[in-house]
């Protein structure tokens, strides 16, 4: 059964970094893209960010555009996310998610399997 695991949020000050990590198990990163997604209360659940079977695409919701990076480490069946330049707004339970491709591109596909997720606050 594939399993993938957040790890990395917290508390952190308005204008602070974060890096998450998403350890997947049971599938190989060769095969799956994965995407990051945010919930917060009240707003609907959003990809921030994606990146492909081969690591070769990375897309960007707008606004993380500049201040998120998306990576992957295959040897560690590993990937993050770099979030910079953090705002309130961006407070949120963020999540990772695997998708199944077989072409390249990433993003707005429905998703296969789901971490549980992983508290974000970002103080002003």
């Amino acid at each position: 059964q594939p399993q993938l695991v957040e790890s990395g949020g917290g508390l952190v000050q308005s204008g602070g970094s974060l890096r998450l990590s998403c350890k997947v198990s049971g599938l190989s990163l060769d095969y799956y893209g994965i995407g990051w997604f945010r919930q917060a209360p009240g707003k609907a659940r959003e990809e921030v960010s994606c990146i492909s079977h081969t690591g070769r695409t990375k897309n960007y919701v707008d606004h993380a555009k500049g201040r998120f990076t998306i990576s992957r480490d295959r040897a560690k069946n590993t990937v993050y996310l770099e979030m910079n330049s953090l705002k309130p707004e961006d407070t949120a339970v963020y999540l990772c998610a695997a998708d199944r491709l077989v072409v390249e591109g990433c993003g707005g596909y429905e998703y296969d399997y789901w971490g549980q997720g992983i508290q974000v606050t970002v103080s002003s």
